[in-house]
């Protein structure tokens, strides 16, 4: 009888969590969007896999792959990681040195979350675009991650109310009618929504993959675009379902 009101507890506890919690994202969290020169060149990168508007964090590996596009090369970057803690949880943090004017194309492969809540592992390749020196040539580019959001709108130096634009690309194409998830970093903890319907916004992409989304504040804005993987990941002994995620982060700024 006690074992069984334990369970009961349990589940209705699971169930509570779930209804209420937002949407999962990976991020990459630069310390500036844009950098000038007169600004520190360096760019501290906070990565971390978390429910970004509730301020929930989930411990994350150290990931597969970590790095940078920018002036027609790519570098790894994995080995200068370092472990970190964001929302009281497992993180990684990178320092990097901008050198040359541009654009700065940050990505990440994470290394696969097992979710029992959804029975699934969550792989979000993510990345993020810092502009420098007043240069931003290859602001549009493609890193060529499996799936990936390319940006239509320059996602730096965006006032809050600016439309946002990208397509939502899986293998190189673009998927017709993705659903994109649309979450708000509450860093601060300040943001309240109205009801749980407002945590995480929800939009489809047009026939051609692209979808448009004004952001209503100023602060970091997460777009994250799911699909099902063509592979499973092996779970004690059992296949399973991989959700891959096309992440993009874009900060919008006050306007002064």
């Amino acid at each position: 009888m006690k074992k069984a009101l334990l369970f009961g507890l349990a589940l209705i506890l699971g169930m509570i969590f779930c209804t209420t919690a937002g949407a999962h994202f990976g991020m990459v969290i630069p310390s500036d969007s844009m950098v000038m020169m007169e600004d520190d060149r360096t760019v501290r990168l906070q990565v971390s896999f978390s429910h970004p508007f509730e301020g929930i964090g989930m411990d994350m590996e150290r990931p597969k792959a970590f790095g940078v596009v920018a002036d027609g090369g790519r570098q790894e970057l994995l080995g200068s990681l370092q472990q970190s803690r964001v929302m009281g949880r497992a993180a990684w943090q990178a320092d990097y040195r901008i050198k040359r004017p541009g654009a700065y194309l940050f990505y990440l492969e994470p290394t696969p979350y097992w979710e029992p809540a959804e029975d699934v592992y969550i792989v979000h390749y993510t990345k993020t675009v810092v502009a420098a020196f007043g240069e931003d040539e290859g602001w549009d580019g493609e890193v060529g991650l499996p799936t990936e959001i390319v940006p239509l709108s320059k996602p730096f130096g965006l006032y809050a109310g600016n439309v946002f634009q990208g397509i939502v690309k899986l293998d190189g194409k673009p998927v017709p009618y993705a659903e994109v998830e649309v979450e708000y970093y509450n860093e601060d903890g300040r943001a309240k929504a109205p009801t749980e319907y407002m945590i995480t916004q929800t939009i489809k992409a047009d026939e051609n993959g692209v979808f448009t989304y004004a952001a209503p504040r100023s602060g970091w804005w997460g777009f994250a675009a799911l699909n099902e993987a063509d592979f499973t990941i092996p779970f004690e002994g059992q296949e399973k379902g991989v959700e891959i995620g096309a992440v993009i982060w874009v900060k919008f700024e006050k306007w002064q």
